[in-house]
Order: structure tokens, then sequence, then C-alpha cells
């Protein structure tokens, strides 16, 4: 069994054939992938599945768009690492995701090995901040009874 598999990955765009293509890739890669076509449909994902880790998010949608979806979902899960990906980027929205807590920010059509490895990076990443919040709170704990 492959790293990836146990990476579960959250696909949110509107654009409903490059979502199904991008999920057929990164299947076929052994990632876990849910599927939202827009900001909105991916925060009702993130609040039914727990198991997200990595979120590849559009920064062009209408309704909401990937800036305002990153903040929400700063706010409510801040140690899930969110790649933002655009084919309309401009140095402004880069630097406005990265300064929201976004992990790193791709350009489209993005390289599917170079998004591969952003994704095991962020994945890591986010599993190396659990660790320590559970190292902490096993001082903590141990601490107490001391």
């Amino acid at each position: 069994m492959s790293e990836l598999a146990d990476i579960n990955v959250l696909l949110v765009d509107d654009e409903v054939s490059f979502v199904e293509t991008l999920t057929k890739r990164l299947s076929k890669r052994n990632l876990s992938i849910g599927q939202a076509f827009s900001g909105n449909e991916g925060l009702d994902y993130l609040s039914n599945n727990s198991n997200v880790e990595v979120i590849i998010l559009d920064v062009k949608m209408p309704g909401m768009d990937g800036i305002e979806t990153l903040k929400h979902i700063k706010k409510k899960y801040p140690l899930l690492e969110v790649i933002m990906l655009t084919g309309h980027a401009t140095v402004e929205s880069a630097i406005e995701g990265m300064r929201l807590g976004a992990f790193d920010y791709l350009m489209k059509p993005c390289d599917i090995d170079q998004l591969i490895s952003k994704v095991k990076d962020a994945a890591s990443k986010k599993r190396q901040h659990e660790e320590k919040i559970v190292q902490a709170r096993i001082k903590e704990i141990t601490n107490r009874q001391a």
C-alpha cells in the first residue's frame, strides 16, 4: 500500500469536468478524493467528513470564491491544509491566500506530480501538528498526576 493511500483530499472547484478529471488522476495514485463544486458545498462536505486532511481549492468560483471559502475553513478547521489552485492567478490573490494560511498556491494547469508532492507535504504538516497537540495533552495530563 502506498503512503498516499491514507491521505484524504477534498477537491473544491466549480468546473465539473476539471473536478472529475483530476479526481480520476489522483484516485489512480491511491489518494482518497472527495468532491465539492462550490465553496458552500465544500464547507458542507467538511461538516460531514472529519477525515479530510488536505483541500485543493479553486480561487475563482461563483458565489463564495476561494479566498472567502479559505477564511471559513481556517476559522472552523485551523489544522486543515489548503492548496489554492487557479487559472486566474494574480499576485494579489496569491498573497491574500498565503496570508490567510493557505499551504501553497499553484497555477492551472499544474503538473500532477507537483500537485501530489504538495498534497503529501501538506498532509505531513497537518499530521505533525496533530501529533504535537497529542503530545502536549499527554504531557499536561501526566504533569497533573505528578
